[in-house]
């Protein structure tokens, strides 16, 4: 295992990674707004899910493979933009919006999670970023590298998921202003809408 100091290190260095608002932040704060509080906790913890897979994956390899391979980086970009951009298109062609996010219409906690979990999961940069930090705090000389990685990798995630969630909190209090609004959620429609957009065009772009 890493020595308490190498640990505190990383523990530094993944909240001040964490905090700088990303396409996983921008997800979580739009679900919020757009749906209320729990859904934008939900969605806090299903990036999270998708964060321990690519823990998962990392630790056994996989995030290596994606990264050697170029075929196989192309298929994840375009699986995790295609979802992203048809969840935004949907949003932008509803045409009937609620006046109120009480009236948008039960959406099942499961469906808010999983969601969470497939943005994450077909971001091949988070896979590409696990492989690159990780390492970089595991020392061989004290045990077993697999499972250095994986407590790293499970320390990071729950760092995220607090982080991500006080996102969400912050961002459903400050939206909750100016609930009741027609106008007010046709823009939320449309400014939601055009940020998942945004978010799978930019996953289709991403480089090895």
């Amino acid at each position: 295992m890493p020595t308490a100091t190498t640990f505190g290190l990383f523990c530094a260095a993944a909240l001040a990674l964490i905090v700088v608002p990303g396409p996983a932040v921008t997800y979580v704060v739009t679900q919020s707004v757009d749906r209320g509080r729990r859904a934008g906790i939900l969605s806090a913890f299903g990036v999270a899910g998708g964060g321990l897979v690519h823990v998962a994956a990392a630790t056994v390899g996989l995030s290596a493979l994606v990264a050697s391979s170029a075929s196989a980086f192309t298929v994840v970009k375009l699986v995790g933009a295609a979802y992203l951009i048809a969840i935004g298109l949907l949003r932008l062609l509803r045409r009937d919006e609620p006046s109120s996010v009480s009236d948008t219409g039960h959406v099942p906690d499961r469906r808010l999670f999983l969601q969470g979990v497939v943005v994450n999961v077909f971001n091949p940069k988070t896979a590409l970023f696990f492989l690159a930090f990780l390492p970089q705090f595991v020392d061989p000389g004290r045990g077993d590298v697999a499972v250095q990685i994986a407590v790293l990798g499970c320390t990071f995630v729950v760092i995220a998921v607090f982080s991500d969630s006080t996102y969400a909190l912050v961002a459903s209090a400050l939206a909750g202003r100016i609930r009741g609004s027609r106008r007010a959620a046709q823009v939320k429609r449309y400014v939601s809408g055009t940020i998942f957009v945004a978010l799978g065009a930019t996953a289709a772009a991403a480089r090895r």
